[in-house]
Protein backbone atom coordinates (compact mmCIF):
# COMPACT_ATOMS: atom_id res chain seq x y z
CA UNK A 1 0.00 0.00 0.00
CA UNK A 2 1.61 3.05 -0.81
CA UNK A 3 1.06 6.41 0.90
CA UNK A 4 -0.95 9.12 -0.79
CA UNK A 5 0.67 12.39 -1.88
CA UNK A 6 -1.50 15.26 -1.76
CA UNK A 7 -1.06 17.45 -5.51
CA UNK A 8 0.34 20.75 -5.51
CA UNK A 9 -2.06 23.28 -6.47
CA UNK A 10 -1.03 26.44 -8.20
CA UNK A 11 -3.09 29.69 -9.20
CA UNK A 12 -2.99 30.28 -13.25
CA UNK A 13 -5.25 32.79 -14.41
CA UNK A 14 -7.07 35.15 -12.52
CA UNK A 15 -10.23 37.56 -12.91
CA UNK A 16 -11.48 40.07 -11.32
CA UNK A 17 -15.29 42.43 -11.74
CA UNK A 18 -15.53 44.93 -8.77
CA UNK A 19 -16.08 48.27 -8.12
CA UNK A 20 -12.64 49.54 -8.73
CA UNK A 21 -11.70 48.02 -12.23
CA UNK A 22 -13.61 45.23 -14.19
CA UNK A 23 -10.35 43.21 -15.23
CA UNK A 24 -7.48 42.39 -12.37
CA UNK A 25 -4.67 44.90 -14.21
CA UNK A 26 -7.30 47.86 -13.36
CA UNK A 27 -8.00 46.05 -9.83
CA UNK A 28 -4.76 45.92 -9.13
CA UNK A 29 -3.94 49.35 -10.50
CA UNK A 30 -6.84 51.03 -8.62
CA UNK A 31 -5.86 49.14 -5.23
CA UNK A 32 -2.54 50.56 -5.13
CA UNK A 33 -3.26 54.23 -5.82
CA UNK A 34 -5.78 53.59 -3.22
CA UNK A 35 -8.81 54.16 -5.06
CA UNK A 36 -12.20 54.48 -3.78
CA UNK A 37 -14.74 52.61 -5.59
CA UNK A 38 -17.96 53.86 -3.34
CA UNK A 39 -20.47 56.32 -3.95
CA UNK A 40 -23.97 56.80 -4.34
CA UNK A 41 -26.09 53.88 -5.45
CA UNK A 42 -28.71 54.13 -8.71
CA UNK A 43 -29.55 50.52 -8.34
CA UNK A 44 -32.97 51.84 -6.97
CA UNK A 45 -34.48 54.51 -5.36
CA UNK A 46 -32.68 55.19 -2.26
CA UNK A 47 -35.47 58.08 -0.78
CA UNK A 48 -36.50 56.26 2.04
CA UNK A 49 -33.39 54.54 2.82
CA UNK A 50 -30.94 55.30 5.92
CA UNK A 51 -28.04 54.19 3.84
CA UNK A 52 -27.67 55.12 0.55
CA UNK A 53 -24.59 54.41 -0.27
CA UNK A 54 -22.45 51.46 -1.92
CA UNK A 55 -19.58 50.14 -4.02
CA UNK A 56 -21.41 49.39 -7.80
CA UNK A 57 -19.60 48.02 -10.52
CA UNK A 58 -19.23 50.68 -13.45
CA UNK A 59 -19.69 49.93 -16.99
CA UNK A 60 -20.25 45.86 -17.24
CA UNK A 61 -21.55 44.83 -20.14
CA UNK A 62 -22.53 41.52 -20.14
CA UNK A 63 -23.04 40.97 -23.71
CA UNK A 64 -19.14 40.82 -24.39
CA UNK A 65 -19.54 37.30 -22.80
CA UNK A 66 -22.83 35.96 -23.69
CA UNK A 67 -25.27 37.02 -26.34
CA UNK A 68 -28.56 39.17 -25.65
CA UNK A 69 -31.24 37.18 -24.96
CA UNK A 70 -29.08 34.99 -22.37
CA UNK A 71 -28.13 38.10 -20.08
CA UNK A 72 -31.58 38.61 -20.11
CA UNK A 73 -32.54 35.31 -18.25
CA UNK A 74 -29.60 35.51 -15.96
CA UNK A 75 -29.32 37.59 -12.76
CA UNK A 76 -26.63 39.83 -12.22
CA UNK A 77 -24.56 37.71 -10.07
CA UNK A 78 -24.47 34.97 -12.67
CA UNK A 79 -23.88 37.51 -15.41
CA UNK A 80 -20.34 38.51 -13.17
CA UNK A 81 -19.67 34.58 -12.54
CA UNK A 82 -19.56 33.67 -15.76
CA UNK A 83 -17.93 36.57 -17.11
CA UNK A 84 -15.26 36.26 -14.20
CA UNK A 85 -14.73 32.63 -15.13
CA UNK A 86 -14.01 33.63 -18.88
CA UNK A 87 -11.36 35.81 -17.85
CA UNK A 88 -9.52 33.46 -15.27
CA UNK A 89 -9.52 31.06 -17.97
CA UNK A 90 -8.07 33.71 -21.07
CA UNK A 91 -5.85 35.23 -18.51
CA UNK A 92 -4.16 31.45 -17.68
CA UNK A 93 -4.32 30.64 -21.46
CA UNK A 94 -6.87 27.45 -20.66
CA UNK A 95 -9.00 25.85 -23.33
CA UNK A 96 -11.11 23.50 -22.20
CA UNK A 97 -12.68 20.69 -24.75
CA UNK A 98 -13.92 17.25 -24.76
CA UNK A 99 -10.44 15.64 -23.77
CA UNK A 100 -10.25 17.86 -20.25
CA UNK A 101 -13.86 19.06 -19.68
CA UNK A 102 -14.82 15.57 -17.11
CA UNK A 103 -11.33 17.22 -15.31
CA UNK A 104 -12.10 21.16 -14.97
CA UNK A 105 -14.14 21.90 -12.57
CA UNK A 106 -15.75 25.16 -10.76
CA UNK A 107 -17.04 26.27 -7.78
CA UNK A 108 -18.33 30.10 -6.67
CA UNK A 109 -19.94 30.65 -3.79
CA UNK A 110 -23.05 33.10 -3.53
CA UNK A 111 -24.38 35.05 -0.37
CA UNK A 112 -27.52 35.81 -1.10
CA UNK A 113 -27.85 34.78 -5.28
CA UNK A 114 -30.30 36.71 -7.18
CA UNK A 115 -32.03 38.93 -4.63
CA UNK A 116 -33.16 40.86 -7.04
CA UNK A 117 -35.08 38.95 -9.06
CA UNK A 118 -36.56 37.55 -6.03
CA UNK A 119 -37.99 41.24 -4.92
CA UNK A 120 -38.63 42.11 -8.82
CA UNK A 121 -41.15 38.69 -9.12
CA UNK A 122 -42.62 38.98 -5.58
CA UNK A 123 -43.74 42.41 -6.82
CA UNK A 124 -45.34 41.05 -10.28
CA UNK A 125 -47.08 38.26 -7.87
CA UNK A 126 -48.22 40.86 -5.82
CA UNK A 127 -49.61 43.17 -7.93
CA UNK A 128 -50.73 41.04 -11.30
CA UNK A 129 -50.98 37.43 -10.87
CA UNK A 130 -49.28 34.03 -10.11
CA UNK A 131 -49.39 33.33 -13.72
CA UNK A 132 -47.69 36.52 -14.48
CA UNK A 133 -44.54 35.02 -12.96
CA UNK A 134 -41.39 34.79 -14.90
CA UNK A 135 -40.49 30.93 -16.16
CA UNK A 136 -37.19 32.14 -15.49
CA UNK A 137 -37.63 33.38 -11.40
CA UNK A 138 -36.13 30.18 -9.91
CA UNK A 139 -33.36 29.46 -12.10
CA UNK A 140 -32.32 33.16 -11.75
CA UNK A 141 -32.44 33.34 -7.88
CA UNK A 142 -30.70 30.40 -7.00
CA UNK A 143 -27.10 31.06 -5.79
CA UNK A 144 -25.69 27.82 -7.17
CA UNK A 145 -26.38 29.21 -11.09
CA UNK A 146 -23.40 31.50 -10.85
CA UNK A 147 -21.66 27.74 -10.71
CA UNK A 148 -24.00 26.35 -12.82
CA UNK A 149 -24.21 28.69 -15.61
CA UNK A 150 -20.22 29.15 -15.89
CA UNK A 151 -20.14 25.50 -16.42
CA UNK A 152 -22.50 25.81 -19.43
CA UNK A 153 -20.81 28.34 -20.75
CA UNK A 154 -16.96 27.33 -20.37
CA UNK A 155 -17.95 23.66 -20.93
CA UNK A 156 -16.26 22.34 -17.62
CA UNK A 157 -17.76 19.33 -16.55
CA UNK A 158 -15.59 18.45 -13.25
CA UNK A 159 -17.00 18.66 -9.97
CA UNK A 160 -19.37 21.69 -9.66
CA UNK A 161 -21.17 23.09 -6.71
CA UNK A 162 -21.92 26.44 -4.08
CA UNK A 163 -21.06 27.21 -1.22
CA UNK A 164 -23.18 29.44 0.31
CA UNK A 165 -21.93 30.81 3.68
CA UNK A 166 -22.38 34.30 3.70
CA UNK A 167 -18.96 36.63 3.04
CA UNK A 168 -17.32 33.70 3.55
CA UNK A 169 -18.53 32.02 0.69
CA UNK A 170 -16.36 32.72 -2.07
CA UNK A 171 -13.51 31.61 0.58
CA UNK A 172 -15.13 28.80 1.02
CA UNK A 173 -14.81 27.53 -2.93
CA UNK A 174 -11.53 28.37 -3.47
CA UNK A 175 -10.12 26.37 -0.23
CA UNK A 176 -12.99 23.39 -1.45
CA UNK A 177 -11.50 23.49 -4.96
CA UNK A 178 -7.91 23.23 -3.64
CA UNK A 179 -8.57 20.78 -1.80
CA UNK A 180 -9.96 18.84 -4.72
CA UNK A 181 -7.47 19.13 -6.69
CA UNK A 182 -5.10 17.96 -3.52
CA UNK A 183 -6.81 14.78 -3.80
CA UNK A 184 -7.13 14.51 -7.08
CA UNK A 185 -10.39 14.86 -7.97
CA UNK A 186 -9.36 17.08 -10.86
CA UNK A 187 -6.73 18.88 -12.19
CA UNK A 188 -8.14 22.49 -12.67
CA UNK A 189 -10.84 24.35 -11.03
CA UNK A 190 -12.48 27.54 -11.58
CA UNK A 191 -13.17 29.00 -8.14
CA UNK A 192 -13.99 32.24 -6.49
CA UNK A 193 -17.37 34.20 -5.32
CA UNK A 194 -19.94 36.64 -7.05
CA UNK A 195 -22.83 38.70 -5.62
CA UNK A 196 -25.07 41.55 -6.78
CA UNK A 197 -26.88 42.15 -3.37
CA UNK A 198 -27.22 45.95 -3.93
CA UNK A 199 -30.92 45.99 -3.70
CA UNK A 200 -34.09 47.83 -1.48
CA UNK A 201 -34.79 44.45 0.60
CA UNK A 202 -31.24 43.88 1.17
CA UNK A 203 -30.47 47.68 2.52
CA UNK A 204 -33.15 47.35 4.64
CA UNK A 205 -32.69 44.35 6.36
CA UNK A 206 -28.64 45.37 6.68
CA UNK A 207 -29.50 48.38 7.95
CA UNK A 208 -32.25 47.30 10.22
CA UNK A 209 -29.71 44.87 12.01
CA UNK A 210 -27.33 47.98 11.82
CA UNK A 211 -24.78 46.49 10.17
CA UNK A 212 -24.11 49.08 7.51
CA UNK A 213 -23.36 52.86 7.91
CA UNK A 214 -25.57 55.13 7.97
CA UNK A 215 -23.58 58.48 9.05
CA UNK A 216 -21.63 59.06 5.73
CA UNK A 217 -24.26 59.22 2.64
CA UNK A 218 -22.85 63.01 2.18
CA UNK A 219 -19.38 61.58 2.17
CA UNK A 220 -19.18 58.15 0.61
CA UNK A 221 -15.36 58.17 -0.64
CA UNK A 222 -14.41 58.37 3.54
CA UNK A 223 -17.77 55.37 4.65
CA UNK A 224 -15.46 52.49 4.83
CA UNK A 225 -12.88 52.98 7.45
CA UNK A 226 -11.72 49.76 8.82
CA UNK A 227 -9.92 49.95 12.00
CA UNK A 228 -10.52 53.64 12.44
CA UNK A 229 -12.46 54.45 15.85
CA UNK A 230 -15.31 56.14 13.85
CA UNK A 231 -16.07 53.18 11.67
CA UNK A 232 -19.64 52.67 12.31
CA UNK A 233 -20.79 49.85 9.74
CA UNK A 234 -19.65 48.35 6.30
CA UNK A 235 -20.44 49.34 2.90
CA UNK A 236 -22.30 47.11 0.35
CA UNK A 237 -20.25 46.52 -3.02
CA UNK A 238 -21.10 43.95 -5.87
CA UNK A 239 -18.92 42.03 -8.52
CA UNK A 240 -17.11 38.69 -8.85
CA UNK A 241 -13.16 37.26 -8.55
CA UNK A 242 -12.11 34.15 -9.82
CA UNK A 243 -8.81 32.55 -9.84
CA UNK A 244 -8.26 29.24 -11.93
CA UNK A 245 -6.59 26.53 -9.78
CA UNK A 246 -4.32 24.13 -11.53
CA UNK A 247 -2.67 20.63 -10.32
CA UNK A 248 1.31 21.66 -10.60
CA UNK A 249 2.33 19.42 -13.19
CA UNK A 250 -0.36 19.60 -15.46
CA UNK A 251 0.33 23.31 -15.46
CA UNK A 252 4.01 22.90 -15.61
CA UNK A 253 3.24 20.16 -18.89
CA UNK A 254 1.14 23.21 -20.88
CA UNK A 255 3.76 25.79 -19.85
CA UNK A 256 1.23 27.87 -17.69
CA UNK A 257 2.49 31.09 -15.95
CA UNK A 258 2.27 30.87 -12.21
CA UNK A 259 1.17 33.79 -10.22
CA UNK A 260 1.33 31.61 -6.75
CA UNK A 261 0.79 28.33 -5.05
CA UNK A 262 -1.91 27.59 -2.50
CA UNK A 263 -0.61 26.08 0.36
CA UNK A 264 -3.25 25.72 3.26
CA UNK A 265 -7.21 25.99 3.99
CA UNK A 266 -8.39 26.05 7.69
CA UNK A 267 -12.08 26.72 8.46
CA UNK A 268 -14.43 26.85 11.31
CA UNK A 269 -17.45 27.58 13.05
CA UNK A 270 -17.87 30.17 15.82
CA UNK A 271 -20.95 28.01 16.83
CA UNK A 272 -21.74 31.57 19.28
CA UNK A 273 -24.73 33.82 17.77
CA UNK A 274 -26.04 34.62 14.29
CA UNK A 275 -24.63 38.16 13.38
CA UNK A 276 -21.55 38.51 16.00
CA UNK A 277 -18.58 37.13 16.84
CA UNK A 278 -17.11 35.85 19.60
CA UNK A 279 -15.03 38.03 21.96
CA UNK A 280 -11.57 37.91 20.86
CA UNK A 281 -12.32 36.35 17.91
CA UNK A 282 -11.62 32.65 19.12
CA UNK A 283 -13.34 31.00 15.86
CA UNK A 284 -11.33 33.30 13.24
CA UNK A 285 -8.44 32.62 15.35
CA UNK A 286 -8.83 28.80 15.20
CA UNK A 287 -9.35 29.39 10.90
CA UNK A 288 -6.42 30.99 10.45
CA UNK A 289 -4.27 28.80 13.24
CA UNK A 290 -5.81 25.19 11.34
CA UNK A 291 -4.55 27.24 7.79
CA UNK A 292 -1.18 27.78 8.99
CA UNK A 293 -0.88 24.03 10.32
CA UNK A 294 -2.29 22.87 7.11
CA UNK A 295 0.23 25.07 5.05
CA UNK A 296 3.22 23.29 7.52
CA UNK A 297 4.59 26.88 7.40
CA UNK A 298 5.83 28.98 11.24
CA UNK A 299 3.58 31.51 11.95
CA UNK A 300 6.55 33.76 11.69
CA UNK A 301 6.81 33.27 7.87
CA UNK A 302 3.72 34.83 7.27
CA UNK A 303 4.53 38.20 5.97
CA UNK A 304 1.34 39.95 4.60
CA UNK A 305 -2.68 39.03 5.38
CA UNK A 306 -5.94 40.49 3.39
CA UNK A 307 -8.19 40.98 6.41
CA UNK A 308 -11.73 40.41 6.30
CA UNK A 309 -11.70 44.31 7.34
CA UNK A 310 -15.25 45.20 7.23
CA UNK A 311 -14.98 48.55 8.94
CA UNK A 312 -17.70 47.12 12.02
CA UNK A 313 -17.02 47.71 15.17
CA UNK A 314 -17.08 44.02 15.86
CA UNK A 315 -15.47 42.39 13.53
CA UNK A 316 -12.49 44.95 13.44
CA UNK A 317 -11.42 44.78 16.97
CA UNK A 318 -11.85 40.76 17.05
CA UNK A 319 -9.84 40.10 13.75
CA UNK A 320 -6.97 41.70 15.21
CA UNK A 321 -7.23 39.96 18.61
CA UNK A 322 -7.25 36.30 16.36
CA UNK A 323 -4.36 37.53 14.26
CA UNK A 324 -2.61 38.04 17.24
CA UNK A 325 -3.50 34.83 19.32
CA UNK A 326 -3.09 32.19 15.78
CA UNK A 327 -0.18 33.72 15.11
CA UNK A 328 1.55 35.17 18.20
CA UNK A 329 1.58 38.85 19.22
CA UNK A 330 5.21 39.64 18.20
CA UNK A 331 4.61 38.05 14.87
CA UNK A 332 1.21 39.78 14.53
CA UNK A 333 3.05 42.88 14.86
CA UNK A 334 5.77 42.25 12.26
CA UNK A 335 3.97 41.38 9.54
CA UNK A 336 1.88 43.96 7.09
CA UNK A 337 -2.29 44.04 7.22
CA UNK A 338 -4.65 45.31 4.95
CA UNK A 339 -8.55 45.58 4.34
CA UNK A 340 -9.33 46.26 0.45
CA UNK A 341 -12.81 46.69 1.43
CA UNK A 342 -11.82 50.34 2.48
CA UNK A 343 -11.98 50.86 -1.38
CA UNK A 344 -14.34 48.18 -2.92
CA UNK A 345 -16.61 47.85 0.16
CA UNK A 346 -17.85 44.37 1.07
CA UNK A 347 -19.07 41.80 -1.80
CA UNK A 348 -20.68 39.17 0.64
CA UNK A 349 -20.37 36.28 -0.84
CA UNK A 350 -18.18 38.24 -4.02
CA UNK A 351 -15.36 39.63 -1.09
CA UNK A 352 -13.28 36.17 -0.97
CA UNK A 353 -12.98 36.40 -4.19
CA UNK A 354 -11.59 39.75 -5.25
CA UNK A 355 -9.74 39.76 -2.27
CA UNK A 356 -7.66 36.33 -3.01
CA UNK A 357 -6.68 37.78 -6.64
CA UNK A 358 -5.78 40.77 -4.47
CA UNK A 359 -3.48 38.33 -2.03
CA UNK A 360 -1.78 36.47 -4.78
CA UNK A 361 -0.78 40.10 -6.94
CA UNK A 362 0.60 40.96 -3.46
CA UNK A 363 2.75 38.28 -3.68
CA UNK A 364 3.38 38.56 -7.30
CA UNK A 365 4.45 42.12 -7.24
CA UNK A 366 6.06 42.43 -3.78
CA UNK A 367 3.87 45.13 -2.70
CA UNK A 368 0.99 45.68 -0.46
CA UNK A 369 -2.20 47.73 -0.83
CA UNK A 370 -3.60 50.16 1.58
CA UNK A 371 -6.05 50.77 4.35
CA UNK A 372 -7.63 54.07 3.22
CA UNK A 373 -9.18 56.01 5.57
CA UNK A 374 -7.63 54.95 8.27
CA UNK A 375 -7.57 58.07 9.80
CA UNK A 376 -7.99 57.48 14.09
CA UNK A 377 -7.02 54.03 14.27
CA UNK A 378 -9.04 52.28 17.03
CA UNK A 379 -6.43 51.32 20.10
CA UNK A 380 -7.91 47.79 19.85
CA UNK A 381 -6.54 47.39 16.61
CA UNK A 382 -3.10 48.09 16.57
CA UNK A 383 -0.89 46.38 14.17
CA UNK A 384 0.19 47.47 10.79
CA UNK A 385 -2.62 48.20 8.92
CA UNK A 386 -0.52 49.73 5.92
CA UNK A 387 -2.68 53.46 6.06
CA UNK A 388 -0.17 55.54 4.19
CA UNK A 389 -0.77 54.06 0.94
CA UNK A 390 0.66 51.04 -0.60
CA UNK A 391 3.93 49.76 0.26
CA UNK A 392 6.78 48.00 -1.37
CA UNK A 393 7.23 44.64 1.24
CA UNK A 394 8.31 41.10 -0.24
CA UNK A 395 5.37 38.69 0.42
CA UNK A 396 6.54 35.47 0.25
CA UNK A 397 3.65 34.16 2.32
CA UNK A 398 0.21 35.72 2.50
CA UNK A 399 -3.31 34.95 4.01
CA UNK A 400 -6.56 35.96 3.51
CA UNK A 401 -9.60 36.15 5.75
CA UNK A 402 -13.13 36.20 5.10
CA UNK A 403 -16.05 35.59 7.75
CA UNK A 404 -18.77 35.11 7.59
CA UNK A 405 -22.80 35.78 9.47
CA UNK A 406 -23.34 32.03 11.26
CA UNK A 407 -19.75 32.10 12.78
CA UNK A 408 -18.47 30.92 9.22
CA UNK A 409 -14.71 31.67 8.98
CA UNK A 410 -12.14 30.46 6.80
CA UNK A 411 -8.18 31.26 5.77
CA UNK A 412 -6.30 30.98 2.77
CA UNK A 413 -2.59 30.87 2.75
CA UNK A 414 -0.91 31.79 -0.37
CA UNK A 415 3.10 31.30 -1.14
CA UNK A 416 5.32 32.22 -3.53
CA UNK A 417 5.63 29.71 -6.17
CA UNK A 418 9.05 27.92 -5.74
CA UNK A 419 9.46 25.39 -8.11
Amino acid sequence: MTNFQPKRVVVTGIAAITPIGNTHPDYWDSLMAGRNGIGMIDHFDTTEFTCKIGGQVKDFDPTQYMDKKEAKRMARFAQFAVAASKDALKDGNFTIDELNAEQVGIIIGSGVGGLKVMEEQNEVLLTRSPSRVSPFTVPMMIANMGSGLAAIHTGAKGPNTCPVTACAAGSHSIGDAFRLIQGGYAQAMLAGGAEAAITPLSYAGFASAKAVTTSRNDDPEHASRPFDIDRDGFVMGEGAGVLLLEELEHAKSRGASIYAEIIGYGMTCDAYHITSPPPGGEGAARAIGLAVKDAGINPNEVNYINAHGTSTPANDKNETAAIKTALGEENARNLLVSSTKSMTGHLLGGSGGIEAVATVLAIKHDRVPPTINLDNPDPDCDLDYVSDGSRDHTVNIAISNSFGFGGHNVSLVFRKYIS
